[in-house]
Formats: structure tokens, sequence, C-alpha cells
């Protein structure tokens, strides 16, 4: 029990400490988890399980589309992209589709990858 304290706290102050660039990542690698557990959950038959955590994977992709600067233009390519992985997302809750999740979760690690290099090139122009 004790333990799990101070593993939430540590967490707590990851967060809390953490640059933007690092909440995106954060965001990105949950939304890989939650989509990873939804998959499983699936494959288990475990249809509340798969629901919860698919609920979890739409709810940052709509953080992510809330928080877009729509003073630049490639805000647009996002949030048509962000569109797009929560019509699938809910294609994937209502059928329990494996195979959609998979393709969500392809799109997520690429996202991720491609902010991760991002975030590397960021740092070395500093």
């Amino acid at each position: 029990m004790l333990a799990n304290r101070g593993y939430a706290a540590y967490a707590n102050n990851k967060v809390m400490t953490a640059s933007p660039a690092e909440l995106t990542l954060m965001l990105y690698e949950g939304a890989i988890k939650f989509a990873n557990i939804a998959i499983e959950a699936i494959e288990a038959k475990d249809i509340q399980k798969a629901h919860d955590n698919i609920m979890k994977v739409e709810r940052i992709i709509e953080e992510f589309q809330s928080t877009l600067n729509h003073k630049y233009p490639v805000a647009k390519d996002f949030d048509e992209v962000y569109n797009y992985l929560l019509v699938r997302l809910q294609e994937a809750n209502i059928k329990k589709d494996k195979e959609i999740m998979e393709e969500v979760l392809k799109h997520l690690r690429t996202m991720r990858d491609t902010w991760k290099q991002v975030m590397k090139l960021a740092h070395t122009q500093q």
C-alpha cells in the first residue's frame, strides 16, 4: 500500500513538472496503453473493459483536438486526423473490432514517434 502511494506521488510530480511537449508525449503513451488494453479486452470478450479503454483513448484524442492552435494551417490537418481517429474509435467500440483498434494503434504509434522526433529536433536547436 505504501509503495502505491509512493508511485502515485512520483507520477503526480512527473506530470506537474513536465513541459507541454512532455505532457503531449505522455498523452500519446497513455492513448497507446489504453488502446492495447482495449485490444486485449476485445480478445478476451470483456466488453466493459474494452469499452472503458476505448473511451479513454477517445478522451485523449478529444483533448488533443481541443488544444489545437488554429492560427497555424497544420492544425486543420491534425483536426482531420483526430476526427478520423474518433470515428474509427466509435466504430471499434460499437463493433468491438480488434482490427479497427489495431489500425488506430498504428496511427497513434506513428504520431507518438513523430512527436518524439519533433522534441529531439527542438532540443537540438536550443
